[in-house]
């Protein structure tokens, strides 16, 4: 399949595609006339990718883990393994940040909605939310 197709079909940019090939993260072969042409299974390699990029992983951390998910072996498991343990902890620690967050504005965003209110029943012309 062309560099176009993967692209369409994967939701992500022909530049995208490029950069995970220099990055060794996507592979494919190219024709006598310098073509790329990627494999069928591809498109969810791209999707994997994407994924794990939104979950915060960098290219380098990508291409530790993709050998395990590639060609899994005990030569490849058990650094790849630790890897994926090490940004789990990561994200999860990350995902209690923002639910703090979240509550605290929350907090704020209530706060905010009597004080409308208080000022609407005053009189003071606010619209109460």
């Amino acid at each position: 399949m062309r560099i176009g197709e993967v692209a369409e079909r994967a939701g992500v940019s022909v530049r995208s595609l490029r950069y995970y090939e220099e990055q060794g993260l996507l592979t494919s072969s190219r024709s006598p006339s310098g073509q790329r042409h990627f494999a069928e299974d591809a498109v969810e390699r791209v999707q994997l990718l994407q994924r794990l990029y939104v979950a915060g992983l960098s290219s380098r951390t990508i291409a530790e883990l993709l050998p395990c998910v590639d060609s899994p072996s005990d030569a490849n498991s058990d650094a790849a393994f630790e890897r994926m343990i090490q940004e789990r902890d990561r994200l999860s620690v990350h995902i209690d940040e923002l639910l703090h967050a979240r509550d605290t504005l929350d907090r704020v965003i209530a706060a905010n909605r009597d004080h409308r209110r208080e000022m609407a029943r005053a009189g003071a012309g606010a619209v109460p939310a």
